[in-house]
């Protein structure tokens, strides 16, 4: 039967290559049914993925490594895969729109090449920078974060970086890294983020906050900041600027994680938590801003002109120190947030 023999071409990842559908008893006319009936999704020129696999998989990390593992089946050349394919595969933070191209980094070309969805980069790497613990041979997360960094520039960058020291990466394995490559192109902007990188940043969006809130000139913002709030619980503020927090709302903290976020309940319920966090948070002597993702990319000036005001009205009737009760609960939570940090 048809649906038997294309249960047996599968092969790894899920994959099913034109290959393996032929060593499997397929001809091409087969391959064409499959496909015209919904059953076989093409991904690449002769690599197939069933339509199951498919259909599981989000638009943000999961079809994105199967295009990825796509070209790994296809490609005949030595390669590692790199930059943002890279960075999916090792949970790296990324740009809504970083997911255009599959990545690879090969010895032996100059420059880059793109062509039929693969964008083929020369430079050299050590094998100890390589990893194959997902399947695929990468590029560690500090090498990708700071080739990120070089692709997209400084913001993409300092997310990348934000998110491989909350992985685990050392600060000093990032700083190695970022200085053997310090003549390659479009460094500057990677050296820039690898300094300035903070592994309080849980997604893009906070990373990105962080540089919206650092233009306001107040101070450099503390990230998941602690404070106890009346009824016993701790809430963690993505940032706090002397008594002023600036909370980051992106769709990924209302979106399930099945659509590529990260709330465990209902949006309903996820907004109204948010509304009574909010409400505790107030009465300690602290000011608040909302920040969306809207406001650190087009919309940055007219966010920047009203933080400035919202956290001047909090210097106005709350100052710019911290109240001690504040600073003593955060310094009794630096063991938890320490933690914290590592868990996530």
């Amino acid at each position: 039967m048809l649906e038997e023999r294309a249960r047996r071409a599968i092969r790894r990842f899920g994959l099913v290559t034109a290959r393996a559908a032929h060593e499997a008893g397929l001809d091409q006319r087969d391959i064409r049914l499959l496909v015209a009936s919904g059953a076989w999704v093409a991904i690449r020129r002769g690599v197939y993925v069933d339509e199951a696999t498919w259909a599981a998989a989000d638009e943000w990390r999961g079809r994105p490594r199967l295009r990825a593992r796509a070209v790994h089946l296809s490609l005949a050349h030595p390669h590692v895969f790199s930059h943002d394919s890279a960075a999916a595969e090792l949970d790296l933070p990324l740009m809504p729109d970083a997911h255009a191209w599959v990545h690879v980094t090969r010895t032996g070309i100059t420059g880059s090449r793109r062509r039929r969805g693969v964008a083929q980069h020369g430079a050299p790497f050590d094998g100890h920078r390589v990893s194959a613990a997902t399947g695929l041979p990468v590029l560690s997360a500090a090498r990708t974060a700071l080739d990120i960094g070089r692709e997209h520039g400084y913001a993409a960058g300092l997310a990348a970086c934000d998110g491989a020291l909350r992985l685990g990466v050392p600060r000093e394995e990032l700083a190695a890294t970022a200085a053997s490559m310090r003549r390659w192109p479009g460094i500057r902007g990677a050296l820039a983020a690898a300094e300035d990188a903070d592994p309080g940043a849980e997604n893009a969006g906070e990373s990105l906050a962080r540089i919206l809130v650092r233009s306001l000139g107040a101070g450099q913002p503390r990230t998941q900041f602690p404070v106890r709030l009346e009824d016993g619980s701790t809430a963690w503020l993505d940032l706090l600027v002397g008594c002023h927090a600036f909370e980051f709302d992106g769709q990924i903290k209302v979106r399930s994680p099945a659509d590529g976020g990260v709330a465990v309940r209902g949006a309903e319920k996820a907004l109204w938590d948010e509304k009574k966090r909010e409400r505790l948070i107030r009465p300690l002597g602290l000011g608040i801003s909302r920040i969306v993702w809207i406001d650190t990319t087009s919309g940055f000036d007219a966010a920047r002109r009203r933080l400035v005001t919202e956290y001047r009205q909090t210097l106005a009737v709350h100052g710019d120190r911290l109240p001690p009760a504040l600073e003593e609960y955060a310094a009794r939570m630096a063991p938890h947030r320490a933690r914290r940090l590592r868990a996530k």
